[in-house]
């Protein structure tokens, strides 16, 4: 069997649960797939971190983001629209990864422009096989653009 090629990729995470934050950045270690996981904490500092503004005038655009939902300042549903209307942003692959099992909350996600719907699991070893797929799925099957540096 030949062994498989694969590009790491750059991922921004949007979530404002602390706990979340650092199963999901371990879950993704483990996979050994990822290059770089960067975090924000709301929809306002991810569209800072995206557009480069302020603090992060030297970040590098992700090739994918993770999109929690329920967030403070701005909810995901407005990141998601705002990246849509940037003719820079819209090309960012875009996973809501959320607690929500809402179908309308999925529905409105993919109507939106998100390219999957993930609901969080609970687990530990539930959140590293989702990582470990995850991991597989967008760094040897999909094909994500190669955006401005």
């Amino acid at each position: 069997m030949t062994e498989m090629k694969h590009e790491p990729i750059e991922i921004l995470l949007v979530d404002d649960n602390d706990d979340d934050i650092v199963l999901i950045q371990e879950a993704f270690a483990s996979a050994n797939l990822i290059n770089t996981i960067n975090d924000v904490r709301d929809g306002v500092e991810a569209m800072a971190y995206l557009r480069r503004e302020g603090k992060y005038e030297n970040a590098k655009l992700p090739g994918l983001v993770l999109l929690d939902i329920n967030m403070p300042k701005k909810d995901g549903f407005e990141v998601l629209k705002e990246m849509k209307a940037d003719p820079v942003l819209m090309q960012i692959p875009v996973v809501m990864l959320t607690t929500s099992k809402r179908e309308e909350d999925v529905v409105k996600s993919y109507n939106g422009g998100a390219c999957t719907f993930i609901t969080k699991p609970i687990s530990f070893d539930a959140f590293k096989e989702m990582a470990e797929q995850f991991s597989l799925y967008w760094t040897l099957v999909a094909r994500i653009p190669q955006g401005p540096a």
